[in-house]
């Protein structure tokens, strides 16, 4: 293994530790559901949308698709685990119509996953045009979910509070970004560089934004519902894993 293959084992494996932490960020959010046995105001939005958004970077990283991309698949593969079961959760302790949309979701989701590998597999020869097809979808997803973030980062200027914005999630989110950019390099990846190079600069952007409005945070001011939290900080935490 030559160094620079070895340097980006290294990288990869870092940004796999970082994404597998910003994966268990909802954690908490699920204790609360399991020990009031409902789930409240919290909204399966987001989980269910990360379900589908792992599984295109685990098809990503094939080897049929886009070899040497191990590291994309065990990451993606753990955040997958990780997000049906939050949603298995957040179902069984949701009443009916709520179970409908969740169950609606996910099937035209799969619909759309089955659609883009028999795509890929049946009219796509080689990597190059496989990664194309598929690195192209993935950017878009990702990009999607930048719309949670920018939430944020428009609320913390509206009200110049940055209670709902954590610095922890904001400098783990900068660092998942900029590592798995870096790992993009190595080989040079424009599908993985491009959404992890602007999760790299949003998380930037939110650093700024917290030093710029610490200071006139009013922190026992409860201005946010406990849903409106949940579902922009997981966004948020989820918006640029690869």
């Amino acid at each position: 293994m030559t160094s620079a293959e070895t340097s980006r084992t290294i990288v990869g494996v870092i940004g796999n530790v970082i994404s597998f932490i910003l994966f268990l960020s909802p954690v908490p959010t699920f204790l609360k559901i399991w020990k009031a046995k409902s789930v409240q105001s919290f909204k399966p939005d987001p989980y269910v949308a990360t379900v589908l958004n792992c599984a295109m970077w685990v098809f990503y990283g094939m080897p049929f698709v886009h070899p040497d991309s191990i590291l994309v698949i065990t990451i993606n593969g753990v955040g997958l685990i990780l997000e049906l079961s939050y949603v298995a959760l957040f179902f069984l302790y949701s009443d009916w119509p709520k179970r409908r949309k969740i169950i609606f979701v996910l099937l035209v989701e799969l619909v759309f996953f089955a659609v883009i590998v028999f795509v890929t597999l049946t009219f796509l020869h080689g990597t190059k045009s496989r990664s194309m097809l598929v690195g192209i979808v993935c950017i878009v997803f990702n990009i999607l979910m930048y719309a949670s973030p920018l939430t944020v980062m428009k609320r913390v200027i509206k009200t110049k509070s940055v209670k709902y914005m954590p610095l922890t999630l904001s400098l783990a989110n900068f660092a998942n970004g900029l590592v798995w950019a870096a790992y993009a390099l190595f080989k040079f990846d424009p599908y993985l560089l491009v959404p992890n190079g602007l999760g790299a600069l949003s998380g930037l952007v939110q650093l700024i934004l917290y030093v710029a409005y610490y200071r006139t945070t009013k922190w026992d001011d409860d201005g946010s519902t406990q849903s409106e939290i949940q579902l922009q900080n997981h966004n948020h935490a989820s918006s640029n894993q690869v």
